[in-house]
C-alpha cells in the first residue's frame, strides 16, 4: 500500500467542499474490475488528469457498509433477473469524517442511477434508532416510503461491506472516480465471510457522455468495463442457497483475472 500512498502523494488535492459542484447524483455509472497489482500503473497515468480527494489529511478513506433488503431478498432478486428498475438500499459509515447516511440508489430503464440520502444517528440501526433521523423533517420510515417502493417494516440487515476508498476528479470537474480496494464481505444472514484484498473495482460516475481521461487509460491497459454490483456479488458469494445462475460467469471471471 506504500506504494499506492507515495504516489497519491504527487497528486494535487481537492477538498470535500470543492467538490460539492461533481456530486453527480443523477449519473451514468462505468464500472471496471482490476487486480490490485495494475493500481500504481493507472494512479502512474493518471496523475496529471485528475485531482485526489482528501479529507483530514488521508487521500485513502474508509468505508463500512450494510445493505438492506426484504426476507426474499427482492432487491437482489431483481438484479439477478436483469430487472432494469431496481434499488439498493443501504445505510453507509463514511469513518473517516464520522458521518452516517441512510442511501437508496435506483437505477432507470436508460442506465442512469440516481442517489437519494439522508443523514441518520448510527450505523448499526434498529428499528428504535432509526425512527431518529431527519431529513427535511421526515422520519426514515417516510424516507423510505418515498423515495422507494418498500417499508421500513419489511426490510432488514443482509450484507455487510468493508472496504477502502481513494476518490479522483478530474480536472474540468465534470466526473468523478471512485477507487474501491481491500474489499471483505460479511453475510448478515449467514454469518459467512469473504474477503478479496487484491481486487479493485474502479467507477467513473459522469454526467452523460463527458469525456473521460481515464477512459483512454483503460483502453491503454486493455480493460473492458465490467458491470458490478457488490451488494450482489458479495451476496451470491456467501449465500449458497441463492439463485445466482447470472453472477457465476462474473465471479468466475474476478477469480481468473485475481489468479493471472
Amino acid at each position: 500500500m506504500s506504494v499506492i500512498e507515495d504516489l497519491l502523494a504527487s497528486f494535487t488535492p481537492i477538498s470535500l467542499a470543492e467538490m460539492d459542484s461533481v456530486k453527480l447524483m443523477n449519473r451514468i455509472d462505468t464500472k471496471y474490475t482490476v487486480p490490485l497489482s495494475l493500481l500504481p500503473t493507472i494512479l502512474e497515468m493518471s496523475q496529471n488528469d485528475y485531482y485526489v480527494q482528501q479529507t483530514g489529511g488521508k487521500r485513502i478513506a474508509d468505508y463500512n457498509t450494510i445493505y438492506y433488503d426484504t426476507d426474499s431478498l427482492d432487491m437482489y432478486i431483481r438484479h439477478h433477473d436483469k430487472q432494469l428498475h431496481r434499488q439498493k438500499i443501504r445505510v453507509r459509515q463514511y469513518v473517516n469524517t464520522h458521518e452516517t447516511y441512510l442511501e437508496i440508489k435506483r437505477k432507470d430503464n436508460k442506465g442512469r442511477t440516481k442517489k437519494r440520502r439522508m443523514v441518520v444517528p448510527g450505523f448499526e440501526l434498529t428499528p428504535q434508532t432509526i425512527g431518529h433521523g431527519k431529513h427535511h423533517d421526515r422520519t426514515v420510515e417516510e424516507f423510505i416510503a418515498l423515495k422507494s417502493p418498500y417499508q421500513w417494516s419489511e426490510l432488514a440487515p443482509r450484507l455487510r461491506t468493508v472496504f477502502r476508498r481513494i476518490t479522483l476528479v478530474n480536472k474540468a470537474k465534470t466526473e468523478r472516480l471512485t477507487i474501491d480496494m481491500s474489499l471483505i464481505w460479511e453475510n448478515m444472514q449467514t454469518g459467512e465471510k469473504k474477503t478479496f484484498p487484491e481486487l479493485v473495482i474502479i467507477e467513473l460516475k459522469r454526467d452523460g457522455n463527458a469525456p473521460s481521461p481515464m477512459t483512454k487509460i483503460m483502453i491503454d491497459q486493455r480493460v473492458h468495463p465490467f458491470k458490478i454490483s457488490k451488494y450482489c456479488i458479495g451476496t451470491a458469494l456467501t449465500n449458497h442457497g441463492l439463485k445466482k445462475n447470472r453472477f457465476k460467469k462474473k465471479i468466475r471471471h474476478i477469480v481468473k483475472m485475481l489468479n493471472h
